[in-house]
This record gives C-alpha cells, sequence and structure tokens, in this order.
C-alpha cells in the first residue's frame, strides 16, 4: 500500500487548488480574448440591450435609411416616378397617374424625337425661373415628388414632342391637321373631340429645342401659349428630365405609354440628315 502517495494528497494545502484554479481560469480568459470575432457578429452598438431591445430598433433604423437611399439614388439618375397633375395629357395619360419616366433615355447622346412624350424643366421657357423658398421645405417636397408621393415642382411639365431643331411647324391645312416640314399629321392620340389646334402658329423651331403640345389640346398650356415669351415657346432639350415610358399607378392601368406612328411620314427639317427611323418615336 502505498502511505507516501496517501499524505502527499491529503496534506495538498488549499492555497495551491485556488492557485491552480485561478492559473486555470486565467488561461481561459486569455484564450478567449485572443480569439477573434465570429464573422457574423454585429458590433455592439447594433446589437443594444436584450432587455430593451434597442439593437432591433437601430437594425431596422438602418435597413429604412438604406432603403430610402437607394430610391432617391434610382429616383434621381435612373427611373422617377411622376405624378401627373391635369388633365392636359388625356386620354394617354389621366390626372392621378404615377409614371414611370427614364431618366436615362437621352443620357447617352440620343436626343427627343417628335411623338415621344417627355417630362421637362419649363423654368425660364414656360415661365419664370422658379422662385427660391425655403431650403429645407424644397428639399422635402423633392425628395417626396421624386418616389410619386407628391406632385412635381410647379415647373415641371409632361408634353408630347411635336417638332424637333431645325422643324417647321405650322397650323393648320385645309383639313385643320398640323403640319412638320409641309406634310400633315394625323394625331389620332388627340382627346376625342379636341381639334390640333384653335390657335393659328407657323414657327421654326430653333437647334437644340423642341415644340411641345398636350394630348388633350382644349385643356393643355403648352408650346402655343408662350410663343411671346423667351425661346418663343420652344423648350431646351438639355432641360428635358426624360421620357415617360410606364404607367405604373393605378394598378389597373399598368401599361406602356403608348407609341404613335403619327410622325413617321414626316420629312427631315431642311439641312439635316435624315436618321433611319424619321418621325418615329424611341421604343
Amino acid at each position: 500500500m502505498n502511505t507516501e502517495g496517501q499524505l502527499a494528497e491529503r496534506d495538498r494545502s488549499p492555497g495551491s487548488e485556488k492557485e491552480h484554479e485561478g492559473r486555470s481560469r486565467s488561461s481561459h480568459a486569455s484564450a478567449r480574448a485572443g480569439e477573434p470575432r465570429p464573422a457574423g457578429r454585429l458590433p455592439r452598438w447594433l446589437r443594444g440591450s436584450r432587455l430593451t431591445g434597442g439593437g432591433r430598433w437601430r437594425r431596422a433604423a438602418l435597413l429604412a435609411t438604406a432603403c430610402a437611399a437607394f430610391v432617391l439614388l434610382v429616383s434621381g439618375f435612373v427611373l422617377q416616378p411622376f405624378l401627373i397633375p391635369s388633365g392636359s395629357m388625356e386620354s394617354t395619360l389621366r390626372p392621378g397617374d404615377r409614371v414611370l419616366v427614364n431618366k436615362l433615355a437621352y443620357r447617352f447622346g440620343d436626343d427627343p424625337s417628335r411623338g415621344d412624350v417627355v417630362v421637362f424643366d419649363g423654368a425660364g421657357s414656360f415661365g419664370e425661373e422658379e422662385p427660391s423658398g425655403n431650403p429645407v421645405t424644397g428639399l422635402l417636397r423633392k425628395a417626396a415628388a421624386a418616389v410619386g408621393l407628391a406632385e412635381p415642382a410647379e415647373s415641371d411639365y409632361v408634353k408630347r414632342v411635336v417638332g424637333i431643331g431645325g422643324d417647321r411647324v405650322t397650323c393648320c391645312d385645309e383639313r385643320g391637321r398640323i403640319e412638320v416640314n409641309g406634310q400633315p399629321v394625323d394625331e389620332h392620340y388627340l382627346h376625342p373631340g379636341d381639334s390640333p389646334s384653335r390657335v393659328r402658329f407657323d414657327i421654326v423651331v430653333p437647334e437644340g429645342r423642341l415644340w411641345v403640345m398636350g394630348d388633350h389640346r382644349d385643356a393643355s398650356r403648352d408650346s402655343r401659349d408662350y410663343l411671346g415669351a423667351p425661346g418663343g415657346g420652344t423648350v431646351p432639350v438639355d432641360k428635358v428630365i426624360g421620357r415617360a415610358e410606364w404607367i405604373g399607378w393605378p394598378f389597373g392601368r399598368w401599361s406602356g405609354v403608348p407609341r404613335t406612328d403619327a410622325f413617321t411620314s414626316v420629312p427631315a427639317a431642311p439641312g439635316r440628315i435624315p436618321s433611319a427611323a424619321p418621325g418615329g418615336a424611341h421604343g
């Protein structure tokens, strides 16, 4: 019988056990401290307190902010909802429609064509430059308009391109039709009962500008109403925000904005090289 081993086991001092236990805990703690943080673990400020649930609110707020930033980014540079505020484009577009405007349509060297439905900033051509107001209110309004939740700025318009730079646009021939470069245009998209124009005009559109008109001619303030304004009622191409492509709201009107072939027979303006599809709308 090994009595010396038993005596040694009995005589082990309590201090040595505590010292051993302390060393063991210290070594475990140091090992944990040296371990890398798990890859999927969130920062402490996002985790929050388990009792208050603050981390969930912070994550939700961060997600909402990221989504809002993404929507504003897309609306600012790619595709912007636009609330139709009036009946000037009936029956193509109705008041309350929300159309999606392609802001890249003319960004890479392409220009608006006859027949395109465009959204543009009319400040300086359809009226005076927009006055400066409260910057905070203006910013909030622009943000709401950018996602289609508010009416667009008073200087923003939606109309159809009837004449491009160099075109001679006149009204009217013996049948009451508008002529572009001497070619009568059958505008089948006009609001029922409207005539092409009750105002006579004869204008050559300057280069880099557009002659635009609403489809509801009897209810539209367009290039005809600003013949005496700077630019003679025409709109600079660089003020075009984009081309109206789709009707996104209400659900029952989901569709593309109808294209027209009314201008396919219009010849190029004198001195201009005809395009591959003269007078035709994009798309």
